[in-house]
């Protein structure tokens, strides 16, 4: 049988943990080392994003997650031990990618439900 889409964003929504925004601010302003990831594309990245997120696109995830990599990320392929939150436009793609990273190896993974959809209606900051 095959799978859709929605087979598998269920799926990786079984498997992962996902935080509100108001929770997402909370952990920003009280504690250190928080690693926020936008894994959208480079335009919408660069249209806006969450103050302080590093840009790593859903489809080079794997490769900037792996220190092994001699292109890596460096900041996220040392966070492993570091609480990282996904995001992207809705929570989809962000929640497969959570997925991913736990399945390297990152100890606490979120994702950000509802995406900078939500984070933007809520009235959050966005950097552009």
């Amino acid at each position: 049988m095959s799978k859709s889409l929605a087979d598998f964003i269920r799926n990786a929504r079984g498997q992962i943990r996902e935080i509100d925004c108001d929770t997402l601010e909370d952990w920003l302003r009280s504690r250190d080392g928080v690693l926020v990831v936008d894994v959208r594309e480079s335009g919408a990245f660069m249209e806006g994003h969450l103050p302080n997120a590093i840009h790593v696109p859903r489809g080079y995830l794997e490769a900037m997650a792996d220190p092994e990599y001699a292109h890596c990320h460096p900041e996220l392929a040392l966070a492993r031990d570091r609480v990282v939150v996904l995001y992207c436009d809705s929570g989809t793609r962000s929640a497969l990618a959570a997925v991913t990273l736990q399945e390297m190896g990152f100890a606490e993974v979120y994702n950000l439900g509802g995406g900078i959809n939500v984070w933007d209606a809520e009235d959050k900051p966005i950097v552009s």
